[in-house]
């Protein structure tokens, strides 16, 4: 038996054996099989006649021959539609197809689509990315100036609005030949380019949250002091066409990474930012010279036939272009004679929070949602009336303000107004005096005459509660809210100074820019200062106790001394002289209730949103060395006829 399975395993090895062998032969004399044939087709057709929209994505060639991508999004049905249109750097594929869904506003991510005013307006909706970023061709330059000095080509923003508009209404069939444009922020910016030469076709022009002036108080600097931690958005923004170069950090505090760097320029030159030409421009422009002024939207529309309807819309606590939009609005104003091309919008909003819900902003609550109010109340009809044919006349007022503390919208005629009729607007100074104290009687001789602190750059003030964030929108992230945080971990430091008045025992109302006339020594030759005006509440607050003792800042700024003579020629600050410092803070229409007290906080840090002063007079404070960076005695006066005030555009009721 033993033999017998013997030899059959043999002959299962001989026959196993030589059918591979005969295998291999017949593999070596075959020609070589080739691969599976792919699955994946060489075109593959969407099928979305399901769909209740049509997308198409188009090369629009502009007058120099650059073609600028385009995605147009047309309702099904569709006819005689108007065109709301958004061009964008922040890639125009993103806020088209954010869910991949067959429907139309699912696909509408939400910066810059106000959602319910595109789908129940019926409007085709085209979104373009500017030249030079994603599908587009072209160059980038941040914010392009116009053609002129900054600008030697023959295209600017205006133009390639103007050949965009122009192809538009020739090759879209379903539209009515009327264009709306609007954006938010940058895509802000691009609607006043717009305003400049318009195309015919363009019938209306909603600017939101708008960069307008880049060193005067939006995102570059304030007054002359730079909004380092912005840096991380120029590298992103420039290295790359698609923004798919990011921004590294050392550290999980900003506060920390930007004190271990020193100086901004020495915080760029460790990430290679020099490579990107705009913060090359930044370095080489740290003053207010004709590189800013040139650029400057209010100054160029101000000079501009004023031909398209324009609502501005303004957020009372927006952290990153709170200057722009009155300042726009300033501007124009004066050229609308008949009081209906012109339109203010203010809100109690963050940066861009009117196209979201906007019932609180941090700890506030405001009672309803502010921004939807805004969308289906004022921009919906607004649009309706210029775009749709046939639309009746909106009965949108002149300036829409929310008035914060009251928690209320108010329709007025004009800004700074504070009411529709009957009440008087005028400049009151609210003094700061001995012993602390704010009153609106001016200090009176023999009382102490100054209040002093140390600034120490090596232990500046956080701008908000450490571990501070970066800067950004993702989940988590509350860089949106920091300018109503709690202000009372900076009202317990030594080198704040702190003013406060007594109870009020009524309302007292502003409405427009209160003015910070500071009078103020130094020790050293150059200085900062932060002025922060702050509605401090009662010690209790019944219907939200966390509220209790909270102290919101209305309108605070920073001024950089050194620009104190000349924005645009800097200049050493002679040591131990009091010196006037005037300069306005953010647009505020706020009424402090009865029970509050008015606090001011002044400083001479706020880091690390903003690089700190050495307090060292050198010409180029992207450079300072760490020597340079010296601790200085600063003096904040309250004598007669040298009082430190600020000036309340105080409104009074008939």
């Amino acid at each position: 038996m033993k033999s017998l399975y013997c030899a059959r395993t043999l002959a299962l090895l001989v026959l196993m054996f030589g059918t591979l062998f005969l295998a291999d032969l017949v593999a070596a004399q075959a020609p070589p099989v080739s691969t599976l044939p792919s699955e994946t087709p060489a075109q593959f057709t969407p099928v979305t006649d399901s769909f209740d929209y049509a997308r198409r994505e188009v090369m629009i060639p502009m007058r120099d021959g650059v073609k600028l991508h385009t995605v147009i999004l047309v309702p099904k049905g569709a006819k005689n539609a108007p065109i709301l249109l958004t061009r964008t750097p922040y890639d125009a594929n993103d806020l088209t197809t954010h869910a991949h869904s067959s429907h139309f506003g699912r696909n509408l991510h939400g910066y810059d689509n106000a959602l319910e005013v595109i789908l129940e307006g019926g409007y085709i909706r085209v979104v373009q990315d500017i030249r030079g970023k994603y599908g587009s061709e072209g160059d980038y330059v941040m914010t392009r100036p116009l053609r002129g000095p900054l600008n030697p080509t023959a295209v600017d923003h205006s133009t390639d609005t103007y050949d965009t508009i122009e192809w538009l209404v020739k090759n879209i069939p379903e539209s009515n030949g009327k264009v709306g444009i609007l954006g938010i922020s940058y895509d802000g910016f691009l609607p006043l380019m717009a305003l400049v030469n318009p195309h015919p076709a363009l019938k209306v022009s909603v600017p939101m949250n708008p960069m307008v002036d880049g060193w005067m108080g939006d995102d570059w600097f304030h007054y002359g002091a730079f909004r380092q931690q912005n840096m991380p958005y120029i590298y992103e923004q420039e290295a790359t066409r698609k923004n798919d170069e990011h921004w590294w950090t050392s550290h999980y505090d900003d506060y920390d990474m930007y004190m271990q760097a020193g100086s901004a320029g020495a915080l760029g030159r460790q990430h290679g930012l020099e490579q990107v030409g705009f913060w090359r421009k930044i370095l080489d422009h740290p003053a207010y010279d004709a590189f800013w002024q040139l650029q400057a939207m209010d100054k160029i529309l101000a000079a501009q036939p004023l031909k398209v309807p324009t609502m501005l819309v303004d957020s009372l606590w927006d952290q990153e272009d709170i200057y722009g939009a009155t300042a726009v609005y300033k501007a124009i104003k004066p050229k609308d004679a008949g009081n209906d091309k012109v339109f203010l919008v203010m809100g109690p909003w963050h940066h861009g929070q009117e196209i979201d819900d906007a019932s609180r902003l941090g700890a506030l609550k405001f009672g309803m949602d502010t921004g939807l109010y805004f969308r289906r109340e004022i921009l919906a009809p607004f649009l309706a009336q210029y775009l749709k044919d046939g639309a009746p006349k909106s009965d949108v007022a002149p300036v829409s303000a929310f008035e914060t503390g009251t928690n209320a919208w108010r329709r007025l005629p004009a800004w700074p107004s504070g009411c529709v009729s009957g009440c008087t607007l005028k400049p009151r100074p609210l003094y700061l005096t001995a012993g602390s104290k704010l009153s609106f009687t001016a200090p009176a001789a023999g009382e102490t005459s100054f209040d002093e602190y140390v600034s120490d750059p090596a232990k500046p003030v956080p701008y908000r509660a450490r571990p501070i964030q970066a800067v950004g929108y993702s989940s988590g992230m509350t860089w949106s809210q920091w300018l109503v945080d709690d202000q009372r971990e900076a009202s317990g430091r030594p080198d704040v100074a702190v003013f406060v008045s007594d109870i009020l025992n009524a309302p007292v109302k502003i409405s427009g820019q209160p003015m910070a006339n500071l009078v103020a020594s130094t020790s050293g030759t150059d200085s900062d200062w932060v002025v922060k005006l702050i509605d401090l509440y009662p010690d209790e607050v019944g219907a939200q106790p966390e509220m209790g003792g909270y102290q919101l800042m209305v309108a605070a700024d920073i001024f950089r001394g050194r620009y104190r003579e000349s924005l645009e020629t800097p200049k050493a600050i002679a040591p131990d002289k009091p010196l006037l410092y005037r300069f306005a803070l953010p647009t505020a229409n706020h009424v402090f209730l009865p029970g509050h007290r008015i606090m001011v906080q002044i400083q001479s840090s706020w880091f690390p949103l903003y690089d700190r002063n050495p307090q060292t007079f050198v010409p180029n404070i992207f450079w300072a060395k760490p020597g340079d960076y010296r601790k200085a005695t600063q003096r904040i006066y309250h004598a007669p006829g040298q009082g430190t005030f600020i000036e309340l555009p105080l409104v009074t009721a008939p």
